[in-house]
């Protein structure tokens, strides 16, 4: 009888699971199709409005001044021999001090931290670098690329080829969420741990699968799980998607932020107008959910959380459930008319912030390699 009642409970367990995950991707698949209608209507009323200028793109060929600007540091390559991939970086400061190293979101690259790097290169070694499928660094093909302990071992090779062992680790967007997965993989390699408007990576998960109104707000997540098509609707306009992403009311940086100059902008519009420039960002979303949910993992690094307030993308009920999964000291700072580009809209109060942190603990003049 004992047998019995246990092999039923064994069965039970594997029909919920899989009723679970047939639920899950369905959830996946059903979202993808409602947001793909809704970009397709505002592609045909795009169609309608400006005929011409809705299938018009220019490739720019010359990159602005600002990304040769000296005082952001020199542009270097190191290439992975594990990987065989070649990552591009700017990297400030004396080579003898701690790192800092700084991981940028979507749609970002390195230029999205110019502000850090002018800020804390007189104190540390200061490194932006270009992720995987991002900028000047290679681009491999197939988002089986793209696999999160992937990302996660680049940072960790790319810390070693700098001849550290530790560092301080700085992460906005998708790269808080390596950041995040960084500092609880490889506790040993994080001195400190700061992220930019992103959630512990399970807080993210689990909130965004109980509140309907997170997963409209990620619906963008479904979208670019098709091929092609969210390349295609990037180019549209001129690629005005990126530039509204950063400047328009709803998602930009707010009126009292650092606001992008025209040069600033240019900058984007170069990068991600190369040819193939946003395949590799997107294969980040396209393959997060074969990784989903995670487990739920702490952080024993020291950690940091800035927030921007007005943040488009992510509620901000996921940063005080943050805390439960971090077993050090940690410290919350959201910050009031703040986007979600925070280290662009308020570099000024960013790294004041991050000052205060890294001081708490350590003198200014005594950091850990």
């Amino acid at each position: 009888m004992a047998r019995l009642l246990r092999n039923v409970l064994l069965f039970t367990v594997r029909v919920t699971l899989k009723i679970r995950v047939l639920g899950f991707w369905a959830l996946v698949y059903s979202c993808c199709a409602f947001y793909t209608c809704i970009v397709l209507l505002k592609l045909l009323w795009s169609i309608i409005r400006r005929p011409l200028k809705t299938f018009q793109w220019v490739i720019r060929e010359t990159p602005p001044a600002c990304l040769n600007d000296t005082s952001l540091g020199t542009h270097c390559y190191v290439r992975i021999k594990e990987s065989g991939l070649r990552f591009h970086y700017v990297a400030a400061g004396e080579k003898g001090k701690p790192l800092m190293l700084f991981l940028h979101g979507f749609p970002e690259f390195w230029f999205s931290w110019r502000h850090q790097l002018r800020e804390f290169k007189t104190e540390f070694r200061v490194v932006a670098v270009d992720m995987r499928g991002y900028g000047e660094s290679d681009v491999p093909a197939g988002r089986e690329h793209y696999r999160l302990d992937y990302l996660v071992t680049d940072v960790k090779d790319i810390v070693e080829y700098l001849g550290y062992s530790r560092c301080y680790l700085v992460g906005h967007d998708w790269g808080g969420m390596i950041a995040w997965l960084f500092a609880i993989h490889y506790p040993e390699m994080v001195n400190k741990l700061i992220v930019l408007n992103c959630p512990h990576p399970t807080v993210f998960t689990d909130y965004t699968l109980r509140h309907p109104s997170q997963l409209v707000k990620s619906s963008y997540f479904f979208f670019f799980q098709l091929s092609r098509f969210p390349e295609f609707m990037f180019t549209i306009d001129d690629f005005k998607a990126i530039k509204y992403l950063f400047t328009s009311q709803t998602t930009g940086i707010g009126r009292k932020g650092c606001q992008l100059t025209s040069e600033d902008i240019d900058a984007y519009m170069y990068v991600f107008s190369q040819p193939g420039a946003l395949t590799g960002p997107l294969n980040y979303y396209r393959n997060a959910f074969s990784f989903l949910p995670l487990k739920q993992e702490e952080v024993k690094s020291p950690v940091l959380l800035l927030w921007g307030e007005r943040d488009a993308f992510l509620e901000q009920e996921m940063v005080e459930i943050s805390r439960l999964y971090i077993k050090n000291h940690f410290r919350l700072n959201i910050i009031s008319g703040a986007s979600h580009w925070l280290q662009q809209d308020q570099p000024d109060i960013v790294n004041t912030l991050i000052w205060t942190f890294l001081k708490e603990g350590e003198s200014r003049e005594n950091y850990r390699n």
